[in-house]
C-alpha cells in the first residue's frame, strides 16, 4: 500500500466536527463541501494523516477510511446495523478471508459492506433482497467503496428459499427470521454459522424454538451497549448519550443431532 493517496483511491477528507468524506480520487476532480472546495489534484500524492486546507482555509485530514468510515457513509432509506453490532458478528459466525456468505434481507447495505470487505476477494457475499429500490441502493452503496463485485446480489422473497450450499455462514435481518430458520440451514455447510437480529423478546422466543427444531447446537442470544467517554483528559466522563439496545442478536451452529447441553452454549459457559 503507497504511503500516499493516489489516483483511484478511495479516501476520507475528515473535517472538524467528526464530519467527514468519501472520495474517489480522479485527477481534474473537485469536491464540493460547505467549508470550502478541494481539489482532487491537491490531494493525489499526499501523505496519509497530512491537513490539507479548502479554497477558504477550512482543514482536513486525509485518511485511508476503515471499515466502521465506510459503514457510517452508508445512504440508507432503512436502519442499517451499528459497528458495535457488526463487529460481534464477524467475530462469532467467522467471517474472513474465503469465507462464502449467505445475507437474507441485504436492505441498505451495511452489514453488506462489512461481509464484502471481509471475505476479500477470494470471498463471496451472497444477499437476497426483495424489494427492488432498496436493493438498487444497496449497490449504489457497494459500488461507491469499490466493494460490489464481491457480492452477488439477488431478488427475491426470503419464503422461496435461496440456491446457494455450502455456505460457511448465513445472517437473517428479518423480523420473522423464525419463519426462515429451515431453509437457512438447508444452504449452510455442516458446522456453519447461523445469525439473527430481531427487535423483540418475543421474537427471540420464537427463534429459539425454531433453532432447536431445525437442529443448531450452541445457540447464543445476546445485546450489546457501547458508551462512550469525553476526550477532555481534565474532566473525564462518559458522553450524555449512549448506542444501548439496537436489537437481540441470536447464533447457533448447523449440527445433525441437538444435545440439550450444546442447545443453550453461552448459558452453560456462563455458568
Amino acid at each position: 500500500m503507497s504511503l500516499t493517496a493516489q489516483a483511484g483511491d478511495l479516501v476520507q477528507l475528515q473535517g472538524s466536527g467528526f464530519h467527514s468524506h468519501l472520495v474517489r480520487l480522479e485527477p481534474g476532480a473537485v469536491l464540493q463541501t460547505h467549508r470550502g472546495v478541494i481539489r482532487h489534484d491537491d490531494i493525489i500524492g499526499q501523505p496519509w494523516g497530512c491537513m490539507l486546507k479548502s479554497h477558504t482555509g477550512q482543514p482536513f485530514y486525509l485518511f485511508q477510511p476503515g471499515l466502521a468510515d465506510l459503514i457510517r457513509e452508508t445512504k440508507r432509506t432503512t436502519q442499517i446495523l451499528y459497528p458495535k453490532d457488526i463487529g460481534y458478528i464477524l467475530t462469532v459466525m467467522g467471517v474472513g478471508p474465503g469465507s462464502q456468505v449467505l445475507e437474507i434481507g441485504t436492505g441498505s447495505g451495511g452489514l453488506t459492506t462489512a461481509f464484502a470487505y471481509m471475505v476479500g476477494e477470494s470471498g463471496k457475499v451472497f444477499t437476497y433482497e426483495r424489494n427492488p429500490a432498496t436493493q438498487n441502493l444497496a449497490v449504489a452503496n457497494l459500488s461507491k467503496v469499490g466493494l460490489a463485485a464481491r457480492v452477488e446480489f439477488k431478488l427475491g422473497d426470503a419464503a422461496e428459499g435461496f440456491s446457494e450450499r455450502g455456505m460457511d455462514a448465513a445472517f437473517m435481518d428479518l423480523p420473522n427470521s423464525f419463519d426462515y430458520i429451515p431453509l437457512a440451514k438447508q444452504s449452510l455447510k455442516g458446522g456453519g454459522y447461523l445469525g439473527m437480529l430481531v427487535p423483540t423478546v418475543n421474537q427471540v422466543s420464537r427463534c429459539l424454538q425454531a433453532l432447536k427444531q431445525a437442529q443448531f447446537a450452541c445457540v447464543e442470544v445476546c445485546e450489546i451497549f457501547m458508551r462512550f467517554f469525553k476526550t477532555d483528559w481534565e474532566r473525564l466522563r462518559p458522553t450524555d448519550r449512549m448506542v444501548a439496545h439496537t436489537g437481540y442478536l441470536i447464533f447457533g451452529r448447523s449440527v445433525t443431532q441437538v444435545l440439550d447441553d450444546l442447545f443453550a452454549g453461552a448459558e452453560e459457559e456462563a455458568a
